[in-house]
């Protein structure tokens, strides 16, 4: 049933100029080049400062956006079957939004809406063939340059948290107390927790996951995102572990979480 995540991937129209956005804040490195692939986009690796892969960016076309594809940071869970998982996932309510297909050296992915309409990937990886034991590194949740939490707020938590639970193999375990009637409950998949469900979804805004990728300091990159094309919508917020949250846009205007400590 899997459930890791294990790639993310930014869909923006303009690459460019989200590159020095991402390099200033994460250190990554957005190269000018992209691969062309069968839909008429382009596909880019982002890669960390160790050399290694954050995600990758997916070029937004025109026909995308015509379609309703907005910028966003999207998330890639693992399964063993993907087309198995789509059958489970829309017998429960899921919508799919791409139909499963294989990549020749990347794997069998689909993209499905979940019943609340936040859209995420089921991908089952092909390893590459000089390393068969490979495994992604994307999520590392005490590492900066890699993403450290996963969370997805929704008016039917409830409802949503049978849904992943049903879908993948994570459970519950703790949670955050909330103001009012609200929850906010960790998943964990094994012994790692990779996030939390939670229901404080501000009215209007679509349900969607939200990535908090790890920052070596967190006023350090408040001030790399204001100061290259970005904005600040909360934070810096204090959270559990002596960490500090922010939520931004970048400049194509796609929501990104980043979590860090401050500097002393």
């Amino acid at each position: 049933m899997g459930g890791f995540p294990i790639w993310y991937e930014l869909m923006a129209p303009d690459p460019a100029k989200v590159a020095p956005f991402y390099k200033a804040v994460m250190g990554w490195d957005i190269p000018a080049e992209g691969n062309d692939i069968p839909n008429g986009s382009q596909y880019r690796e982002i890669k960390r400062a160790d050399g290694a892969n954050a995600g990758g960016l997916l070029t937004l076309t025109k026909e995308m956006a015509e379609h309703g594809a907005q910028p966003f940071w999207a998330i890639y869970f693992d399964v063993t079957d993907v087309d198995a998982s789509v059958t489970k996932a829309t017998g429960m309510g899921a919508a799919v939004l791409m139909a499963a297909t294989s990549m020749d050296g990347i794997g069998r992915i689909a993209m499905l809406a979940d019943p609340q309409g936040a859209p995420f990937y089921v991908m089952a990886p092909t390893p590459p063939a000089d390393d068969p034991d490979a495994q992604s590194d994307v999520f590392k949740p005490d590492a900066p340059g890699h993403a450290a939490w996963n969370e997805l707020n929704t008016h039917a938590a409830v409802e949503q948290i049978a849904f992943y639970t049903a879908l993948f193999d994570w459970h519950m375990d703790g949670e955050m107390g909330m103001p009012g009637d609200h929850i906010y409950k960790f998943i964990m998949h094994g012994d790692v927790g990779i996030g939390a469900i939670g229901s404080m979804k501000p009215e209007g805004m679509p349900s969607a996951w939200m990535t908090y990728f790890r920052v070596a300091d967190i006023d350090a990159a408040k001030a790399a995102v204001e100061a290259n094309g970005g904005s600040v919508m909360h934070g810096p917020h204090e959270v559990p572990n002596d960490d500090h949250i922010i939520v931004a846009l970048d400049p194509a205007g796609a929501a990104v979480g980043l979590v860090g400590r401050r500097a002393a």
